[in-house]
Parts: C-alpha cells; sequence; structure tokens
C-alpha cells in the first residue's frame, strides 16, 4: 500500500484558510512563475517547485477530503481535482440528493473508514489526505505516514488551523525536504511511531 500524506498550502501561522474560509494568497506561489505545472496552463510555477510538486501529485491515487471541504467545493462538479482518480469523503451524512452515483467519489463514516477505502482504491498510490480538521483527526488516529506543507510568507492570526483540533502532541522527524521556491518553501516531514 501506499504513503498516507497529510498535505496542504499553510500560513507561517498555520492556517490553510482565513475565518471566512478563504486561502487569501495561500495558493499565490502556484502562479508565481512561468513553468506550467499542469496541462491548463493556469499554473506556473518557479522550475524548483515544478521539480518538487509535479512527481509528488504523480503519485496520488486518491485525495481524502471532509464533507466541509466537499460541500464548499461543489464536489468540483463530480470530477476529482488535479487527475487524481478518486476522491474519499468523510461525512456523517450520505451523498447529496441529484449526485451522479458513477462518479469516483466515495461517502464513508469515519476516519479509519476513509482510509482504508482510499487505500483499496489507489493500491501501491499514494493516498493524500486534506490538512484540516479530517487530517488532524488521521493524525491523532495514527493513520498519517507524512506531513507535508507549502509554506507561505503571510500571517492569517486566525482561521481554519493545519491539524484542525488536534490538542495532543505529535512528534514528527526533522524535514528530509525543504525547498524554496518562489513565495513557498515546501517542507516534508515523516510522522514519528
Amino acid at each position: 500500500m501506499g504513503k498516507v500524506v497529510m498535505y496542504s498550502s499553510v500560513s507561517v501561522d498555520g492556517f490553510v484558510a482565513d475565518d471566512n474560509d478563504q486561502p487569501g494568497p495561500l495558493f499565490d506561489w502556484l502562479s508565481s512563475g512561468d513553468v506550467p505545472l499542469d496541462e491548463s496552463g493556469e499554473l506556473k510555477v518557479s522550475q524548483t517547485s515544478y521539480d518538487y510538486t509535479r512527481p509528488y501529485w504523480d503519485q496520488i491515487g486518491v485525495t481524502i477530503v471532509g464533507r466541509h471541504v466537499f460541500d464548499m467545493t461543489d464536489g468540483w462538479g463530480g470530477k476529482p481535482p488535479g487527475g487524481i482518480d478518486h476522491v474519499v469523503v468523510v461525512s456523517h451524512r450520505p451523498m447529496p440528493e441529484g449526485w451522479d452515483p458513477e462518479a469516483p467519489f466515495h461517502f464513508v463514516d469515519g476516519v479509519e473508514a476513509a482510509v482504508a477505502k482510499a487505500q483499496e482504491l489507489a493500491g501501491d498510490r499514494m493516498v493524500e489526505v486534506a490538512a484540516g480538521d479530517v487530517g488532524g483527526q488521521m493524525l491523532a488516529a495514527g493513520l498519517i505516514d507524512e506531513v507535508r506543507m507549502d509554506v507561505v510568507p503571510v500571517v492569517f492570526g486566525s482561521g481554519k488551523r493545519y491539524f484542525g483540533s488536534v490538542h495532543a502532541q505529535h512528534l514528527l522527524e526533522d524535514p528530509d525536504v525543504v525547498i524554496q521556491g518562489n513565495r513557498v518553501l515546501h517542507l516534508r516531514y515523516r510522522v514519528r511511531r
């Protein structure tokens, strides 16, 4: 099975969105360069960020998100973002009425069930977990292998925390990747077991 990786862009003070669920400048680094990151040509990063981000994106087989993210994005119109094959949605509620049951979205109740379903779908590929409350719950449950963050030079002061409502201490290894891009610092930590 592939690794389970918690990921997001994050402010220097640890937030993935402001109090109004807006990312503000957290994704500005995705348009701060001249190297296209995907086929759309809309995302352009520095060569350094491309060399780090593109191989990571190519490894992702499934993304796990919470119902809040799913609802905020309107389920990406039934098409998983970034060319990912499947999205697993952690929710106590069923899929929305009128939702296409053939869309590659899987609704599960609980983080353990989400990881099991995601690993089944991903096979040897990586499972990406969106940072925030669901990611924090998975970290607390010991289900995360690695933490990746793209730290953006902005201070929000308050908002939605990268690790959600985790209140216990969790040790990470020293970062094994530290890469400076344009307006972003890419970091990767393995979770200490």
